[in-house]
């Protein structure tokens, strides 16, 4: 018989202490009655609260996965990954 033990303690800790804040960070996002989103550093939406899905009548499935450009008016669209891009670069 050959085997290890591993005491994994800490790490199911730190995956609770995880769990705990997404849970938190989305009730906070849902609890706003203004739009909000959670973009990554390329424009990725990943997160989405309900009163951007009231506001734009998309659903979250539409929503997540896609550019945030897709909600922006007035000629930013094309841009924004631009405008992103350069925050990145410079505060």
């Amino acid at each position: 018989f050959c085997g290890f033990v591993r005491d994994l303690t800490d790490q199911k800790e730190a995956e609770k202490k995880l769990r705990r804040r997404e849970r938190l960070m989305s009730g906070m996002m849902d609890s706003a009655f203004d739009p909000m989103f959670q973009i990554n550093e390329k424009g990725i939406i990943q997160m989405v609260n309900q009163a951007a899905v009231d506001h734009f009548g998309w659903s979250r499935d539409e929503f997540m996965g896609s550019n945030v450009s897709i909600i922006c008016g007035g000629g930013h669209g094309p841009n924004h990954d631009r405008y992103l891009e350069r925050y990145l670069r410079t505060g």
